[in-house]
């Protein structure tokens, strides 16, 4: 007989009921023992509770926090400079970038934390439009209202820190020269209208006619006679981040000299260079001190000589101590320079300290100090003062 018809219809209606039941608690079941799935994509579910994390820090142990150091040092070595650009778009920067004047700069350095270098003229004139901000991961600078005269480098350091003290990691700097084009100057304005620049025998010289385009064309020019200087690469370069190099300047590169520059139907010159010629020596002096006597009797002259052997038209600047001084006896010195034969040019120079009519308080030392550009150094001779011999009676 059917099933249903034992059970009629209230009985179909429980068995229905069991049914139900069976699946239900069949599908809990198997849930149950089925591995966890990450739930699919677009789908909400309700979020649970993390689990702490292990500490990933390597040497930390339970409950101790590491130091900064280490961490701070790993995100240094990944230091990054990037320009950030309208509608939240990030650029990477090279070498150089090019800012319209009047635009905002808005650079981003990855490191925690990070110290900004930017040229001297924005360091002196702080007028509001600089700015500088440090977030957790990265550092960003901010140039609003910009000018030509904003031309330079902008540079990001790293630091290193220590509790509270930091220093810059110069090697890990991460650099970009920033150009901002201006349609009526084509040099970076100066206050100054000439700029006095050694030209140093032992060192490069550098005059810095800076443009505010990299487009812009620079030549080199003599005011008198009024000549365009001949840029070879070797002996004289030019570097659209630093202006004009003379590698090893020579006599014959002194004078006034100015830049040129021009750029579509402008052209304008620059703040003129007075180039002044000075011959470095390679070392410092190196005197010898030479006494006329170790021992002068009372009412002798002394004369206490100081020379130096070195390169010729190299001057040599000489000052005494000794101790007369502490009576006020007054210095007399004659000095002399004199050529010296041989291969290479030398000279000698000398200066000679004059001790008329020595008294007991001449008696002590005598120090010579001989200084030339690139330093100086001292000698020193003791002198004894006896007295007269008495005459002997008759």
């Amino acid at each position: 007989m059917p099933l249903v018809n034992v059970f009629g219809s209230k009985g179909r209606l429980v068995l229905s009921a069991l049914l139900v039941c069976a699946v239900i608690f069949e599908l809990a079941y198997c849930q149950k023992d089925a591995p966890k799935q990450r739930p699919t994509a677009g789908r909400k579910t309700k979020p649970s509770k993390p689990k702490p994390e292990k500490s990933t820090n390597e040497g930390s142990k339970a409950g101790t926090a590491k130091p900064k150091i280490k961490s701070t040092a790993a995100a240094h070595a990944q230091a990054s400079l990037t320009q950030v650009l309208n509608r939240g778009k990030f650029k990477k920067v090279g070498e150089t970038i090019s800012v319209q004047t009047g635009d905002t700069l808005e650079l981003r350095c990855r490191g925690k934390p990070v110290k900004w270098s930017v040229p001297s003229y924005l360091e002196e004139d702080d007028d509001g439009r600089l700015r500088t901000v440090q977030h957790e991961r990265y550092g960003v600078l901010t140039l609003v209202n910009s000018t030509g005269a904003d031309t330079g480098e902008y540079a990001c350091y790293p630091m290193y820190c220590e509790d509270t003290d930091c220093r810059k990691e110069y090697d890990k700097a991460v650099k970009v020269f920033v150009f901002f084009p201006d349609p009526q100057e084509l040099f970076v304005p100066s206050a100054d209208y000439y700029e006095v620049i050694q030209l140093r025998t032992n060192w490069p010289t550098v005059l810095p006619c800076q443009v505010t385009s990299p487009g812009a064309k620079v030549t080199l020019h003599r005011e008198f006679p009024p000549v365009e200087v001949a840029v070879d690469g070797t002996e004289i370069s030019f570097n659209v981040k630093k202006g004009f190099t003379i590698h090893r300047p020579r006599p014959h590169h002194a004078g006034a000299l100015y830049c040129v520059a021009s750029l579509g139907n402008l052209r304008q010159s620059s703040t003129k260079y007075m180039l002044i010629y000075v011959n470095y020596p390679m070392a410092p002096p190196a005197p010898v001190i030479q006494a006329s006597s170790g021992s002068v009797v009372v009412g002798e002259n002394l004369r206490v000589g100081c020379t130096v052997m070195g390169e010729q038209d190299v001057a040599v600047e000489f000052t005494w101590e000794y101790p007369g001084q502490q009576i006020g006896r007054p210095l007399y010195t004659q000095e002399s320079v004199s050529p010296v034969g041989g291969g290479a040019a030398r000279q000698q120079s000398q200066s000679v300290l004059l001790v008329d009519e020595v008294r007991s308080v001449d008696q002590g030392t005598y120090t010579c100090t001989a200084q030339n550009l690139q330093g100086a150094k001292s000698v020193s001779a003791t002198v004894k003062v006896v007295p007269k011999a008495k005459p002997k009676k008759p």
